[in-house]
Formats: structure tokens, C-alpha cells, sequence
């Protein structure tokens, strides 16, 4: 059985996904981007506002599914540019200091509405 998740405390789903799905006691996040949840607006900023922006709509996301980052046991995060691992790193380590989750990190070509930062996540839930 799988649950599909939703909230309105993190950008609206634009296409045809989950904000996240419930299966077999994991939540399966899509990847969010730097949208403000308030003003379905990209924010401005440089990769270390947009990584806080992009993890605050995680942790939106995570909350509605009875999960929580200290929760989380894997991310993936895709940036527009490997240049800006480094700023990325740095503010993703404040949300992830203890217990970190493991972590893929890749450069990709474009991503959506051309932001420099998209992350998904795979987070144990919390029964119910």
C-alpha cells in the first residue's frame, strides 16, 4: 500500500507527482526546488539561500508525512553547477550535522525554472 502526501506548507506539486508517497514505513520526497511556498515564486538568491529554501520545503514535506531530517537516510542533490558544492555543502551541514543521511551528488545540464539546486530524500516515517 502506498499514501500519497501533500501539504500546503511547501510548493504545490506542478505536475502529474507526489509531493511525496508512504510506503512500507519510508517517505519518498520528489526532488523540491527553491520555490516559496507562500508565493509559488522562485526566490532570488545564490545556491547557499536556494539550498535553505529548497531543505525548509523538504522539511514541510517530511513533517505532513510523520517523518522529520533527523529521519532522513538518503539524499540526492542535483546542482546546476559542481562550482557551487562547496556553498551548498556548507548550508546543507547545518540542516544534517548529526547522524548525516547518506548522499548522492550530481552536476546536471538544467533543472527546473533553471534554479542552481534540487534535492529528494528517502526518510524513515514514524508509525502512525
Amino acid at each position: 500500500m502506498k499514501t500519497p502526501i501533500s501539504t500546503t506548507n511547501a510548493p504545490k506539486a506542478i505536475g502529474p507527482y507526489s509531493q511525496a508517497i508512504i510506503a512500507n514505513g519510508f517517505a519518498f520526497l520528489s526532488g523540491q526546488v527553491a520555490f516559496d511556498p507562500a508565493t509559488s515564486q522562485i526566490i532570488d538568491g545564490d545556491v547557499a539561500e536556494q539550498t535553505a529554501r529548497v531543505i525548509e520545503n523538504l522539511k514541510a514535506v517530511l513533517e505532513a508525512s510523520g517523518s522529520s531530517l533527523a529521519q532522513v537516510v538518503k539524499t540526492s542533490v542535483f546542482l546546476k553547477d559542481m562550482n557551487d558544492f562547496v556553498k551548498m555543502n556548507e548550508v546543507y551541514g547545518r540542516y544534517f550535522s548529526d547522524n548525516s543521511p547518506a548522499r548522492s551528488t550530481v552536476e546536471v545540464a538544467r533543472l527546473p525554472r533553471d534554479v542552481r539546486v534540487e534535492i529528494d530524500c528517502i526518510a524513515l516515517v514514524n508509525p502512525r
